[in-house]
């Protein structure tokens, strides 16, 4: 039976590694997220698509093409480095590579001023979020060897709690200090930006790349100082070889592991809805109502509240109930509040059903299809982390310590195979219909399709199913 009503302090000893060295493994969500939460979702995307330009459909639509690229590239790459790394053994090695690449990309965000020729962010955003990926392929794969199976799922729950707090926190520092509105110039707690940041250039946003970049610099540091690393392996051009030679037996090695299999693919399906969620859904937003970084930013900062919430609740469940339960509790969830959410619009709710009042009352969220559009967005934010963080545990439970590497790799590459299809049917039928909320509906078929065949998965995906 397992053991429940643990503080989160007592969970953290665990066989592998010591208490500071999970900490310091933990930590790295903390580091990570403001990149997704800041840039990806609420701050930057939006002002991409919103600010950047004079033509937010065809930015949206480019932003969409963006995240394609970057998928393919982390979806063929990221098996073969997860294999490569089971080889030559330490993980820290490549996230620290990677984490350089990132850091720069996001430096250079400060100089994509309004009227910017869309190429250079784009290009900066692509091996930003090729490099974000792929540090967390290398991360993920540490987590077998410092967590008990029977707490995998706890400890990765708290991590990505951990990560949405840290992305709030970041969000609140640029909506309360940083961000002005465009009409009174004043951050949402009523004071002059600080550094005298001028919302109609654009830099209450473009700061936003530094900020992450230097966060994720501090931050990551414990786990490189604390965290055990694996022993070193065969010299690189050896783990190459080996690498790709076991990369190709993993693959053939799937065939006689059906559950981990269908686990793989289900998970590819569903990851590709929540990915596109998160890549778009702040820009629909702003899209949609005109929302500045302030709105964006409070609109985001609640989310993330609830996002710590679901996590620390999705934890417990998870011990008890196991990962699986979790996870298609959380794509109920999304599949509910996605179809609200394409439902809403100015004056109406449920595609017309329900018809709202048009006035806005003042302030932020002023009228009721803004509140309808935050109350659906709420129910995103509840489920989406324990989808992830409980999808990372369900594998954990289900491989070898030492084959954690090319598995997590292959699982990157079921995240990201066909990601490129959701975020490039949303560019397709967004341009083909004019409408990016047709577009965001396509997100709806890839959870739907997840959840049909993960209900016909086992667990843990290597028992054999009866």
């Amino acid at each position: 039976m397992p053991v429940t009503g643990r503080a989160p302090s007592e969970i953290l000893h665990l066989p592998g590694a010591s208490r500071l060295g999970v900490r310091g493994w933990m930590l790295f969500d903390w580091a990570a997220q403001p990149f997704f939460t800041v840039i990806v979702t609420f701050v930057f995307g939006p002002y991409f698509v919103a600010r950047l330009t004079e033509d937010p459909v065809s930015a949206q639509a480019a932003w969409g093409s963006m995240a394609t690229i970057a998928s393919i590239v982390i979806a063929v790459l990221s098996p073969v480095l997860g294999s490569i790394a089971d080889q030559s053994g330490p993980r820290k090695p490549w996230i620290a590579a990677f984490a350089a690449v990132k850091i720069l990309c996001l430096s250079l965000f400060w100089f994509a001023a309004p009227g910017t020729v869309m190429v250079w962010p784009l290009l900066l955003m692509t091996f930003a979020m090729i490099s974000a990926e792929f540090s967390i392929v290398f991360n993920d794969s540490m987590m077998p060897r410092l967590v008990s199976q029977q707490e995998v799922g706890r400890v990765s729950n708290t991590a990505w709690g951990l990560g949405y707090l840290g992305g709030m926190l970041v969000l609140i520092l640029v909506v309360a200090f940083l961000a002005g509105s465009p009409q009174t110039g004043l951050t949402l707690i009523g004071i002059e930006p600080l550094f005298g940041l001028d919302p109609s250039l654009g830099e209450d946003a473009r700061i936003t790349g530094p900020i992450a970049a230097g966060w994720y610099l501090v931050f990551i540091l414990p786990m490189f100082l604390f965290t055990p690393d694996a022993a070193r392996g065969l010299p690189m051009r050896a783990a190459i070889r080996s690498g790709l030679g076991e990369l190709r037996g993993t693959i053939r090695e799937l065939r006689q592991r059906p559950g981990i299999t269908r686990f793989l693919i289900a998970r590819m399906l569903y990851q590709d809805g929540v990915n596109g969620l998160l890549i778009l859904g702040g820009a629909f937003a702003a899209g949609m109502f005109g929302w500045a970084t302030i709105e964006i930013g409070v609109y985001g900062i609640l989310l993330n509240v609830v996002a710590i919430f679901g996590c620390l609740v999705a934890g417990r469940l998870d011990l008890r109930l196991g990962s699986k339960i979790v996870v298609l509790v959380g794509l109920v969830l999304l599949i509910a509040a996605t179809a609200g959410i394409i439902s809403t619009g100015p004056g109406f709710v449920f595609f017309g059903l329900v018809p709202l009042a048009i006035e806005d009352s003042g302030g932020l969220f002023g009228t009721a299809a803004e509140k309808a559009y935050v109350f659906f967005g709420l129910l995103i934010g509840l489920a989406f982390g324990p989808v992830q963080a409980s999808s990372r545990a369900y594998l954990a439970r289900s491989v070898d310590i030492a084959d954690a590497g090319r598995y997590f790799g292959i699982y990157a590459l079921s995240g990201r195979a066909t990601s490129f299809m959701a975020t490039l049917l949303f560019s397709l039928v967004t341009y083909a219909t004019g409408s990016s909320r047709i577009g965001m509906a396509t997100l709806i078929l890839f959870l739907a399709a997840g959840l049909v065949l993960l209900l016909r998965t086992p667990y843990p995906a290597n028992r054999t199913a009866g």
